[in-house]
């Protein structure tokens, strides 16, 4: 590690810095739970690869990497998650017994709470685990590790790496710290995010890859989706009726969503239109929102209390019921996904189009940069300037309803041809496995 008197004063100012803040640490509602775990060496086993996977998104990708990965010897495996949702589904995806491809009793795998990144705590669990190579998916930079790694000269990779323009900027404001810090490789999913690393880590040995998400995005036809959740919120639609979705509206895009809502039955009248809020806890203001301009709408939660099926009134579906949008999408004529009428990063347009769902999307879309411009040159998912735009291309849709065998084969097509992004992640641990000797 390059040497500098800037970076042992920065880590003992960074030290202090983390104990002022630890006793408000530990009365939050989300920590609070694991927070003695977080602050504990004793709780992080030895193993020779330790893998930090911040939250859901994040876990998914290591189920991924673990379940491709064959080393051909015992290897001791650490994962480790900041969220709780992170935790969950890592447990419950390695209780499963095809969890894993490489032969019974080769992997021995653990899971953990992430530590908090105060430097001395740091230290403490990195001699404990005294891993041979740490993998860090998507955008992990803490600068604690990063230093510790450095120092006991432990193989480190960012995999699937993606910084989006705001982290750019802040990381950059401190490049002269994190030049000093630099992971041994970085593994990025577009040209433009391997940029941003190679000027925040010019040392580190730079490469793009495939999202790994793409590995595990399946292009299902009407019979596989079918399921008992489908089955049974496509009783409560009218025969025949257009059912329009407007998909993980965040906050500060619900006025733009309550003129979409507008426009549509303006245009379209005869259709259903279900509002899935991004955040559960934004039900009350929609519900606010949908009363002042004296719109008729029912909860999803209510639907089953009604004396008979299907809806007959009103027009609008506010879904309060988490974990069924994806069941939703088979039945959608057509789908509106949000996040990204406003510069908020965008959500998962893939979801829906995957399904045969015809999909539009916002200007914004940065944080899925990594789908590929020519996904929209293609016609398999339709991008808008803004929300009349968007509106509008959502009542051609369902005036002229595209072929949903088409579009998922579109969508097949494009999503087979940028797949292999695990096996790249399982060799360049590999590859660093051997290179630690």
């Amino acid at each position: 590690m390059t040497k500098c008197a800037f970076i042992p004063n920065f880590f003992r100012f960074y030290n202090i810095m983390w104990r002022a803040v630890l006793p408000f640490l530990r009365r939050n509602r989300r920590l609070s739970p694991t927070f003695n775990q977080r602050l504990n060496p004793a709780a992080f086993p030895k193993s020779d690869i330790w893998i930090q996977a911040a939250s859901a998104g994040e876990a998914f990708l290591a189920l991924s990497i673990l379940k491709g990965f064959r080393p051909g010897t015992k290897t001791r495996i650490l994962v480790t998650t900041t969220t709780a949702q992170g935790m969950e589904i890592l447990e419950k995806g390695l209780s499963r017994d095809s969890a894993l491809g490489a032969p019974a009793g080769t992997l021995l795998i653990r899971t953990s709470y992430f530590p908090f990144d105060l430097p001395d705590i740091v230290e403490e669990v990195i001699d404990q685990i005294s891993p041979r190579v740490m993998v860090l998916l998507e955008t992990e930079i803490w600068p604690a590790l990063f230093y510790r790694l450095k120092k006991n000269r432990i193989q480190t990779l960012i995999l699937n790496a993606r910084m989006s323009k705001k982290s750019f900027r802040h990381y950059r404001l401190t490049k002269f710290l994190w030049s000093a810090l630099a992971p041994d490789r970085v593994l990025a999913i577009s040209d433009p995010d391997a940029l941003r690393y190679g000027t925040i880590f010019p040392v580190s040995k730079l490469s793009t890859m495939p999202n790994i998400k793409f590995d595990s995005m399946e292009v299902q036809d009407d019979h596989r989706t079918r399921s008992d959740l489908k089955d049974k919120l496509a009783a409560f639609l009218p025969g025949g009726a257009r059912f329009s979705i407007l998909a993980s509206l965040r906050r500060q895009e619900e006025k733009q969503g309550i003129r979409m809502i507008r426009h549509l039955l303006n245009r379209y009248p005869d259709q259903v239109i279900g509002v899935f809020p991004r955040h559960m806890h934004r039900i009350k203001a929609w519900k606010k929102h949908l009363k002042t301009l004296r719109f008729d709408f029912i909860l999803r939660s209510e639907l089953e209390n009604l004396p008979g099926t299907p809806l007959k009134k009103p027009n609008i579906i506010l879904w309060d019921r988490f974990g069924e949008m994806r069941a939703a999408f088979p039945l959608a004529s057509a789908v509106f996904v949000g996040g990204s009428l406003k510069p908020l990063g965008g959500q998962n347009f893939l979801e829906p189009v995957i399904q045969g769902a015809p999909t539009v999307t916002g200007p914004f879309w940065d944080d899925f940069s990594w789908v590929g411009q020519s996904l929209f040159d293609r016609n398999i998912v339709c991008k808008k300037r803004n929300w009349h735009e968007a509106a509008q291309a959502m009542v051609s849709l369902l005036e002229n309803p595209p072929d949903r065998g088409s579009l998922r084969q579109k969508a097949a097509a494009y999503i087979g041809s940028r797949r292999g992004g695990t096996d790249l992640a399982c060799q360049a641990i590999l590859e660093s496995l051997k290179n630690q000797g």
